[in-house]
């Protein structure tokens, strides 16, 4: 027997407590078995449900084409132990415990995967006929809306309004999503790139009004700052999210200036021994220069790995990934990989008023981000190139009859 066989028999096991039972959560749990953790790992949920994939909740579970979308792992033959129903209160870092409704909970190494919770509308808290869409439940109140076919109002025109407001046409509704930027997107894209996307609305059928803030909700009506009203049989809000980590208040875990837990390129956090991945974490890029705060998917799916990597293994493996998402709307299906902010030159690939078509941002040359609208060859070959570093000829880069790598210097 080897020395290090007989120290991992004779050291006591550690145990690993992840907060957060969606998708970063859950794959955190994975990757530590996969990755050969042998110690005790328990998950604890908010909700009661089976831990599930939030992407289908506002496409196949709102249109009542699938019941749910519970993930497709043994927990148990994992020795995964799971809490499901448990909301944790608190963290006493001194003392490495949880707190929850059910009593302390101690850890050795505590993950943080709390995710984000969407932002309110004010004024409408308790108001009949207001939903969001965050979780299964928000999805199973507004399946029975949608088959009433009702008038319907989505507040923001962002990823998640636009997905809404997809799934609530094929559904039959008549839909109007107020934004109160000038344009679709206003957060996540520049004017020019967001632009062409306001006509998909009209072509849907869907009534876009810009430059539209809420003033209040009414029962069966919306009432914008303008005073015109909008009929309402359900009002849905799709604002924007948070990181969910108003209970880490006073535990002495740094948070930035978004509220989320500020990580390092570990995904390490303030405290030791305690990691935090997903939409509640930022963490530092190389690649980009700058904080990162990923609210999407692939995110969720990809830190995991370096956590479990970094509390199994003694080499550190850091994170520092080419953001990816993607998004199925009027139609379309858009994909972007990247961080466009540092970029100096935008190039388009393909006529934007047509079915397909990209836009590329460069950095000295350098392709730094991608967004394609169904041109899945150009996102799979740009993620690689951003990867890469890639230096590009801008002039092959812009014409969409090559292919994206045919433009590499």
């Amino acid at each position: 027997m080897s020395e290090q066989t007989r120290d991992e028999n004779t050291a006591p096991k550690r145990r690993v407590v992840v907060v957060g039972a969606g998708m970063a959560g859950v794959q955190t749990a994975v990757a530590l078995r996969e990755q050969g953790f042998t110690g005790d790992v328990t998950l604890l949920g908010a909700e009661p449900h089976q831990p599930y994939d939030r992407p289908p909740l506002s496409k196949a579970v709102l249109l009542g084409k699938a019941e749910g979308s519970a993930f497709d792992v043994d927990f148990e033959a994992l020795g995964i132990e799971l809490r499901l129903g448990r909301e944790v209160l608190g963290v006493r870092p001194a003392d490495r415990e949880l707190d929850t409704e059910a009593g302390p909970v101690p850890y050795d190494v505590l993950v943080l995967a709390t995710g984000a919770e969407p932002i309110r509308l004010p004024g409408t808290d308790g108001v009949p006929g207001v939903h969001l869409l965050r979780t299964l439940d928000d999805a199973e109140r507004l399946r029975p809306v949608l088959a009433r076919q009702h008038d319907i109002v989505v507040v923001g025109a962002g990823w998640i309004g636009a997905e809404f407001a997809t799934a609530a046409r094929e559904a039959g509704c008549a839909v109007t999503v107020v934004e109160a930027a000038d344009r679709p997107l206003a957060g996540a894209l520049p004017a020019e790139v967001a632009a062409p996307m306001a006509a998909w609305y009209a072509d849907a059928g869907v009534t876009l009004r810009t430059h539209a803030r809420v003033e209040r909700v009414e029962p069966g009506e919306v009432v914008l700052s303008d005073g015109s009203r909008l009929p309402a049989g359900a009002v849905v809000v799709g604002i924007g999210a948070r990181p969910a980590t108003g209970w880490l208040t006073g535990s002495g875990i740094a948070l930035g200036a978004h509220r989320e837990i500020l990580a390092d390129d570990r995904l390490r956090t303030s405290t030791p021994d305690v990691y935090a991945v997903g939409d509640c974490a930022s963490f530092p890029s190389g690649r980009y220069g700058e904080r990162l705060l990923v609210h999407h998917w692939d995110n969720a799916l990809q830190g995991p790995r370096t956590v479990a990597a970094n509390i199994v293994g003694e080499a550190p493996v850091v994170y520092d990934p080419v953001p990816y998402f993607w998004s199925e709307q009027f139609g379309r299906f858009v994909q972007y990989a990247g961080h466009h902010p540092s970029a100096d030159t935008l190039l388009w690939r393909g006529d934007p008023s047509g079915p397909a078509w990209s836009v590329c941002w460069l950095r000295e040359n350098r392709l730094v981000a991608l967004l394609a609208v169904g041109r899945p060859r150009d996102l799979a070959q740009g993620r690689r190139l951003i990867e890469a570093g890639a230096v590009m000829d801008p002039e092959l880069l812009a014409d969409a009859g090559r292919p994206l790598k045919a433009a590499l210097v």
